[in-house]
């Protein structure tokens, strides 16, 4: 029995190229997303983390504004200056 002999064909060659070029390609885009998507995750956390930082800055400073404008403080100021306090004269502004 004569054993037939198998022939590579250019469509097989071909073939063979496009399957490898897609495994490849798809594992290049693959790290890339990764890459990409951890490169934003950092970002995020260090915006976070700058946000925090910011928010604790206002909260003080929001409590300093409430000690300065509190009453005990502007009779403080007001004598510290020879001013007498009358209720009178007091105006409220809101925003």
């Amino acid at each position: 029995m004569k054993k037939k002999k198998y022939i590579k064909l250019k469509i097989e060659n071909t073939m063979t190229a496009i399957i490898c070029i897609f495994i490849v390609g798809t594992l290049f885009v693959n790290f890339i997303g990764q890459a990409m998507i951890q490169s934003h995750n950092s970002e995020l956390q260090r915006l976070k983390q700058k946000i925090n930082t910011q928010e604790e800055l206002n909260a003080s400073i929001q409590m300093k504004i409430n000690e300065l404008s509190s009453l005990d403080n502007a009779l403080e100021v007001a004598d510290t200056f020879g001013l007498e306090y009358n209720n009178s004269n007091i105006r409220v502004v809101s925003k």
